[in-house]
C-alpha cells in the first residue's frame, strides 16, 4: 500500500462529515465558475471584436444624432474601405411586451460587407433587399419568440410611435462572438420614408471597415479630423476601443464579481481547513501510534496532505459536473435569449474549468497546512496517551 493512500482512504472513515464538506466545496467552485462566466461573457464582445472596424457617434453623446449625409463622406477618409451607418429604432412586440430586444435601422447596401461574420442563406438575403418591410433577425431571439421565416409582425415604436409592420425576411447566426444573435435588423429608409420631417435623414452611428487594422488609431483621428469643422463633430474609436470603454463604465461591477468570488473560495477553505483539523484530533492516538513503529514527521503530514487534496479535488469535481447542466445550459440559454445585449455568448469557457480544478486542489493543499504542521509536530508519548 503506497503511504499517500492512507490519507485518501481516511476520507471514508466519516462519511457524512466528508460528503457536506464535498457538496460545500463543490457549490463554492460551482458558484466561481457561474461568476467567472458571466465576467467573461461580459468581456467577449470587445475581445473577439473585428479588429478593421472603426465606429463613428456624436462627439456629446451616443443618444444624439448625426446627419445621414456623414454616412457618405465618411468613405472620403483615406484608409476607409466600406461604411454603414444605423439608428436605434426602439420598439416592443405587443405579444410579448416582456421581451426586451434590439431593434436597428441599417444601410441595407453596405450591411453584410461591414459585418462579415452575419450568417444568413443567400435567398434569405436577397428576399430582405426586395421587401421595404423585411426584417433579419437572430436565431436566439426568433426561437424565443417563435418567429419563422415569412412572418408578419408589428412592433410598437418607443422613439418613432406608431405600430410598424416588419416582414421576417430571414434568420441569422454569427461566425464570432462578438454579435448578439437577439436583434431585429431592418432598413434604414423603410423607417426614414415614414418619420416626420423633422426627424428625417438623421442617424445614430456609422462602422467603417479599414484597410489597415493596425491604423485603427490614425483612421479613427482622420475621421474625427474631417468633421471638425461642422457644426456636429464626431467621436471614432475601433470596435474594440468602444467596447472597452462600455465595459469602463461598469468596472465597478466586474470588480465586485472578481471580489465576491474570491471571498467564497477563501469561506470554503475555512471550512475545509476545519473538517481536516477535526479530522487529525480524531487520529491523534493513530497518529502517535504510526510515529512509534517509525513513521517519521513527513509521513504524517503526507497523510493529511494527501486527504484534504482528496476532498478539495472530489469537490471541484462535483462542482464542474454541476456547473455544464446549470451554468451553460440552464443559465447561459437564459441569459443568451433575454439578455443577448450584453451576453450575446453565455459560454463555459475551458480555462475557467481548468482553474476552477486547479483552485479546489489548491484550495485542499492551503486547508491541510495548518493541520498538517500540528499533527507532524505532535509529541509521541502525548499523542498515545490522548483517546478520542
Amino acid at each position: 500500500m503506497r503511504l499517500s493512500s492512507i490519507g485518501v482512504r481516511n476520507v471514508a472513515r466519516n462519511k457524512f462529515r466528508n460528503t457536506l464538506t464535498i457538496v460545500g466545496v463543490g457549490i463554492a467552485i460551482l458558484t466561481f465558475v457561474l461568476l467567472q462566466t458571466v465576467l467573461v461573457s461580459w468581456t467577449s464582445a470587445a475581445k473577439y471584436a473585428a479588429q478593421d472596424r472603426v465606429a463613428t457617434r456624436h462627439k456629446v453623446s451616443f443618444i444624439m444624432t448625426m446627419p445621414l449625409r456623414y454616412g457618405q463622406e465618411i468613405l472620403q477618409v483615406p484608409g476607409v474601405t466600406k461604411s454603414m451607418y444605423a439608428s436605434w429604432f426602439g420598439a416592443k412586440d405587443a405579444k410579448h411586451p416582456n421581451e426586451f430586444f434590439a431593434t436597428i435601422a441599417v444601410q441595407t447596401e453596405t450591411f453584410f460587407d461591414v459585418y462579415d461574420e452575419i450568417v444568413v442563406n443567400s435567398s434569405e438575403t436577397q428576399s430582405w433587399r426586395e421587401t421595404k418591410k423585411g426584417a433579419i433577425v437572430g436565431d436566439v431571439l426568433a426561437k424565443k419568440l417563435g418567429w419563422k421565416v415569412g412572418d408578419r409582425i408589428r412592433l410598437q415604436g418607443t422613439i418613432y410611435p406608431g405600430d410598424w409592420e416588419f416582414v421576417i425576411s430571414g434568420i441569422y447566426t454569427a461566425k464570432r462572438r462578438s454579435i448578439d444573435r437577439s436583434t431585429l435588423f431592418f432598413h434604414y429608409d423603410y423607417m426614414n420614408d415614414a418619420i416626420p420631417q423633422r426627424m428625417k435623414d438623421k442617424i445614430g452611428w456609422i462602422v467603417s471597415r479599414i484597410q489597415d487594422p493596425s491604423q485603427a488609431a490614425n483612421i479613427s483621428t482622420a475621421i474625427d479630423r474631417h468633421f471638425e469643422e461642422r457644426d456636429i463633430q464626431t467621436l471614432s474609436q475601433s470596435e474594440r476601443a468602444l467596447n472597452t470603454s462600455f465595459l469602463g463604465m461598469v468596472s465597478t461591477v466586474l470588480k465586485a464579481l472578481d471580489l465576491v468570488s474570491g471571498v467564497i473560495m477563501v469561506i470554503m477553505l475555512l471550512i475545509l481547513g476545519n473538517t481536516i483539523a477535526m479530522g487529525v484530533r480524531e487520529r491523534t492516538h493513530e497518529y502517535g501510534v504510526m510515529r512509534a513503529i517509525g513513521f517519521l514527521p513527513k509521513h504524517i503530514a503526507g497523510f493529511v496532505f494527501g486527504e484534504a487534496m482528496f476532498i478539495g479535488t472530489l469537490g471541484g469535481l462535483f462542482g464542474v459536473g454541476l456547473a455544464y447542466p446549470l451554468v451553460e445550459q440552464g443559465v447561459g440559454r437564459f441569459i443568451e435569449e433575454n439578455m443577448g445585449g450584453f451576453f450575446p455568448y453565455f459560454r463555459i469557457e475551458l480555462g475557467t474549468i481548468v482553474t476552477a480544478l486547479v483552485l479546489s486542489l489548491l484550495l485542499g493543499f492551503l486547508a491541510a497546512g495548518l493541520p498538517a504542521y500540528r499533527a507532524a509536530k505532535l509529541n509521541v508519548v502525548d499523542s498515545l496517551r490522548r483517546v478520542g
